[in-house]
C-alpha cells in the first residue's frame, strides 16, 4: 500500500509558524498542501498561563476543536458585541472572518487544539501587529491620552503569536453561560449511532452560528466501516484524532488512490469524490471532519443501489438478472455500516 498520496499530509510535521516552552503552532495550507481548496487546518498547543495574541483572520472563518486543556475564549464581533466563554476537551468554538479573538489557558495542563478556515490560505493580524502600525499620536489620539505614554511600548508589525501571562487568569462570571459561539459536541446525542460507531454533528442545524463550515466528530470501531460515499457539493477534510484507517478515493479519470492515515495527520477529498473508510491496526478511529458546507450533502452507495430498478442494475453492472445479489432496500444511508467481511489486500505498491 502506497503511504504517499497528494491526498495526505502530517499536521504535527507541517509549517512551523511558532514554537517555544509557551506553545507552538503549525498549519497545512495549499502552499505546503496545494490539493487543499477552500479549507486549511492548523494545530495550536499552549502551556499553562500561555496565550494566543487577540488576532483576526482576514478571509476565513474558523471552527475550532479542543482535544485538551482547558481556555478561555474572548470574542469581539462587528457593532461591539463582546462575548468570553470556558471552552475543554471535547468542545469547540467558531469565529466568524474579521471577529477579535483570543485563547488563552486557564488550566494546569497543556491545551491543544484542532483549527479548521475556511479557505486554502487564512489571512491574519496580530492585536500587537496592528498596533505597531500606528505612530504614538495617532495611538494617542484614539486613547485619549498623551504621545508619549505608548513610547514604552516596543511595538513592531510582526505578530507575537504566543504571549505569557503574569498571575491568575481573569475569568468573567458568565464565561461559564451558554453562548452562540461556543458547542459542547461531544455532549450531544450522536445523532448517528450504531454499535460499531457514532457521528456527532457540528452543523447548522444543531448550531446555528455556522455559515459556511461545519464539523463531524466520528468514531468508527475496527468492525465498523464508512460505507463508500461522496458528497455532492461539500469538500472535505479529515484530521485523525485517534488510530489509523485505509481510505481509497477515486478520481474522474478512474485513478485509485489508496492510501492509510495515522494520527496526527490530515487527508482532503474534493467535492463529490467517492471515497470510504476502513480501520486498520487498532481497535477503534476517531476523525475530526470539516466540510465547505454548514450543512454537508451524502449520497452512500447503500441507498444508491436502492434508487433503481434491478434491471437497471444488472444492466449497469454488466451481469445477468439472476447473477445480481439481493441487494437490501435502504430509502436512507446508515453513514456507518458493520464490517462482516475481512479487510481486503490491496494491489498498491
Amino acid at each position: 500500500m502506497r503511504n504517499a498520496s497528494i491526498h495526505v499530509a502530517s499536521l504535527l510535521r507541517g509549517e512551523e509558524i511558532y514554537r517555544s516552552e509557551l506553545g507552538s503552532l503549525t498549519r497545512l495550507t495549499a502552499d505546503n498542501f496545494p490539493i487543499l481548496r477552500g479549507l486549511s487546518i492548523k494545530r495550536l498547543t499552549l502551556s499553562p498561563g500561555a496565550i494566543r495574541e487577540p488576532h483576526w483572520h482576514a478571509n476565513a472563518t474558523e471552527l475550532a476543536y479542543c482535544t485538551a486543556g482547558r481556555a478561555l475564549v474572548s470574542v469581539l464581533d462587528n457593532g461591539s458585541n463582546f462575548a468570553s466563554f470556558v471552552v475543554s476537551a471535547g468542545e469547540m468554538f467558531h469565529i466568524d472572518s474579521g471577529a477579535l479573538h483570543h485563547v488563552e489557558n486557564i488550566g494546569d495542563t497543556d491545551a491543544e487544539f484542532i483549527l479548521a478556515f475556511r479557505h486554502e490560505r487564512p489571512e491574519d493580524f496580530g492585536f500587537s501587529a496592528a498596533l505597531g502600525a500606528m505612530t504614538d499620536s495617532v495611538l494617542g489620539n484614539t486613547y485619549d491620552l498623551p504621545a508619549a505614554d505608548f513610547a514604552k511600548i516596543r511595538r513592531s508589525t510582526t505578530a507575537k503569536l504566543v504571549v505569557k501571562r503574569d498571575g491568575d487568569p481573569e475569568i468573567p462570571s458568565t464565561a461559564h453561560f451558554g453562548d452562540p459561539h461556543h458547542f459542547a459536541i461531544e455532549a450531544m446525542a450522536a445523532p448517528v449511532d450504531s454499535p460499531v460507531g457514532s457521528a456527532r454533528t457540528a452543523r447548522e442545524q444543531y448550531w446555528p452560528v455556522l455559515h459556511d463550515i461545519s464539523m463531524y466528530s466520528l468514531r468508527i470501531r475496527e468492525d465498523g466501516m464508512r460505507e463508500p460515499h461522496w458528497h455532492p457539493v461539500t469538500a472535505e477534510m479529515g484530521y485523525v484524532h485517534r488510530g489509523s484507517a485505509r481510505m481509497t478515493i477515486m478520481d474522474p479519470d478512474g485513478t485509485l488512490d489508496t492510501y492509510t492515515v495515522n494520527e496526527g495527520e490530515v487527508y482532503f477529498i474534493p467535492r463529490a469524490y467517492p471515497h470510504h473508510i476502513e480501520v486498520m491496526d487498532t481497535p477503534d478511529i476517531q476523525l475530526l471532519i470539516f466540510f465547505d458546507q454548514p450543512t454537508p450533502g451524502d449520497i452512500g452507495y447503500r441507498a444508491s443501489a436502492s434508487a433503481y430498478s434491478r434491471q437497471v442494475l444488472a444492466a449497469t453492472f454488466g451481469v445477468a438478472l439472476d447473477e445480481l445479489p439481493e441487494l437490501p432496500f435502504t430509502p436512507s444511508d446508515p453513514l456507518i455500516v458493520t464490517r462482516n467481511n475481512p479487510l481486503e489486500p490491496t494491489d498498491s505498491p
